[in-house]
């Protein structure tokens, strides 16, 4: 795809997140020299009015939506309401300003939050309608998956080019390690890291252990991203993943091992599971775009641990 992003006009929201500033970095290397990221201090994407501004001002010829309000399950538990409010208008209002003044492409990032709770694994895109998404984090996926309605309504519509992705849980170097808002692999990391640090004998996890899960490193999803948004214009969703599928208890293993942790593992079986089971069919990100992901699970793991253990020899005054 030599010279597509030459010239192009492309705004990334988010792109200052955890995800989002990996894309940029992957839009740079492929010759988009400037991708335009807004700051919700100067464009709430909540609010219309910033949103028009926003596209009046960058006159982007391709946007890629990652901007969102997301936690794990704790912060899906105490704010349903306000994940489901903001990441809806978010999505809904940038769609409709974009194609009202004529933006050639829009690659929505969705969730594998949106896919039913208890959807045959792995989950396949045909499935994602086959039921209702798993209840912690139900406001948030379906908030998402309306982006997939609203890209499939325009396109029959209005002939409006947006395209919509599936990404499984992410984690790598950056991610967010706030107890109150993280998810799985930066809060074991945490915990295991910073047990290690002051000779704590015992963590403590949520739930049996028993759910699973799949990871994708974040550097192959914003690979599988830049991917989708040079190759794919289908109205069909796409799943992003790695197609493996690990359960937690294995994971906490891992990140034991791998961080040092020889101390006790605490189940608080009052806290819960989550979904039951999740991992994803990537076979029609192959196919329609080319993206199969790199990073074996262990490497990544060991990357993010190094990270967050540099981050915590670092002083805080000069991160």
């Amino acid at each position: 795809m030599g010279g597509f992003w030459t010239d192009k006009r492309v705004i990334v929201t988010g792109g200052a997140g955890f995800l989002g500033s990996f894309v940029t970095r992957a839009l740079r290397g492929r010759g988009c020299s400037a991708p335009f990221v807004p700051r919700s201090f100067e464009y709430d994407l909540r609010k219309e009015g910033d949103i028009v501004r926003l596209l009046k001002h960058v006159r982007p010829d391709l946007i890629i939506h990652l901007a969102a309000v997301v936690g794990g399950i704790g912060a899906n538990r105490e704010n349903p309401g306000r994940f489901f409010y903001d990441n809806l208008m978010m999505g809904a209002q940038l769609m409709e300003q974009a194609r009202l003044l004529g933006v050639a492409k829009l690659v929505a990032i969705g969730t594998v939050c949106s896919y039913p709770k208890f959807a045959p694994v792995p989950f396949r895109e045909d499935d994602l309608w086959n039921g209702y998404p798993e209840e912690t984090n139900a406001p948030y996926g379906l908030a998402k998956k309306m982006l997939l309605v609203q890209s499939q309504a325009y396109r029959q519509q209005y002939a409006f080019n947006s395209i919509f992705l599936l990404p499984v849980n992410l984690y790598g170097p950056g991610d967010n390690v706030d107890p109150h808002t993280s998810h799985v692999i930066p809060a074991l990391i945490k915990k295991c890291v910073d047990a290690v640090a002051s000779g704590s004998p015992e963590i403590s996890v949520w739930g049996t252990g028993s759910a699973t899960r799949e990871f994708v490193y974040v550097e192959d999803a914003a690979e599988a991203i830049v991917l989708a948004s040079e190759r794919y214009d289908g109205a069909e969703p796409v799943n992003v993943g790695a197609g493996q599928e690990i359960s937690i208890k294995d994971l906490v293993g891992l990140i034991a091992k791998l961080s040092g942790f020889k101390g006790r593992i605490v189940w608080d079986a009052t806290k819960p599971d989550g979904q039951p089971r999740r991992m994803l069919d990537t076979s029609r990100a192959t196919t329609s775009f080319g993206f199969v992901a790199k990073t074996s699970f262990e490497e990544g793991l060991r990357r993010t641990i190094e990270w967050y253990q540099q981050r915590m020899a670092t002083p805080a005054t000069s991160r």
